[in-house]
């Protein structure tokens, strides 16, 4: 019953906490030209990015609509001064886990490029007493997507360098989001530009054929402060909102222990295998 049920949650899940990485930091040779007042919004944004790479964590609040089914709510802490992780409760019914897990939400974390599930611990059966479940990010994102994946390519400041080098980046004008005063700006990151990254997102990539992904458009509210307050981009059919509540220095995140974990990685690769 439970291993039926692995192959969708994963993808689905996946998806979504992949969803904040936008696009990496590796950066186009050319950056856009543009008038006066996108130069003006360039430079917001630059200030933005730099000042968020330079602290190391944030607490967020994240939504995602797969266009599908109802949104996924998230909320916790993603680091990416020592490498991109996250730890964050997700909800259980939205990411249709149930099978998995009869808690509200689910704790899901992700170090060292491996997710990892707090589940109903297993009965019986090879993983008898494990209530963890283990996935390597490359079977969802195959193994290049996963080293795009690596550093702090995931992470909220990489997504913001990415939309450095969006066409026609624009000012939108001031808005109050969440009681912050901010600028609201807007651009569209095309394939050409998402660095490294384009092995996730890119043509071909496993995550473009599960969200339809050849371009991202990016909004993104920058506060008085230069750091962001909220980011939303639209991957393929997904569309993903990320509230910031509070930044601050690199938040260790760890692996559950090796006693409690049952590896699935190879389950999922001879499902998917299985499926063509």
């Amino acid at each position: 019953m439970r291993k039926r049920h692995t192959a969708a949650w994963v993808a689905f899940t996946a998806a979504a906490l992949v969803a904040a990485s936008g696009c990496g930091t590796e950066s186009a040779r050319t950056a856009v030209k543009a008038v006066d007042k996108a130069d003006q919004a360039m430079a917001a944004l630059t200030r933005a990015t730099d000042r968020t790479e330079r602290l190391g964590s944030a607490e967020v609040r994240m939504t995602t609509d797969t266009g599908t089914s109802g949104p996924i709510a998230m909320k916790g802490t993603y680091s990416w001064g020592g490498g991109y992780a996250f730890d964050v409760e997700m909800d259980t019914k939205a990411a249709n886990m149930q099978a998995m897990n009869h808690s509200p939400t689910t704790h899901v974390l992700f170090v060292d490029g491996v997710y990892y599930y707090d589940v109903d611990r297993f009965p019986s059966g090879p993983y008898e007493g494990k209530d963890w479940i283990r996935i390597d990010g490359s079977v969802l994102f195959g193994k290049k997507g996963a080293q795009a994946l690596s550093g702090d390519n995931g992470s909220p400041s990489a997504s913001m360098k990415g939309l450095k080098y969006a066409k026609d980046v624009q000012n939108l004008g001031t808005q109050t989001v969440n009681g912050k005063r901010t600028t609201h700006y807007r651009g569209v990151i095309d394939s050409a530009h998402m660095g490294k990254l384009k092995d996730v997102y890119g043509e071909g990539s496993p995550m473009s054929k599960m969200t339809g992904t050849t371009s991202i458009p990016m909004d993104v509210w920058v506060g008085p402060d230069d750091l962001p307050v909220r980011l939303r981009e639209k991957i393929g059919a997904m569309t993903i909102s990320m509230d910031f509540d509070k930044f601050g220095r690199t938040a260790t995140v760890k692996a559950p222990p090796a006693g409690r974990v049952a590896d699935l990685t190879d389950v999922i690769e001879k499902q998917q295998s299985r499926q063509g």
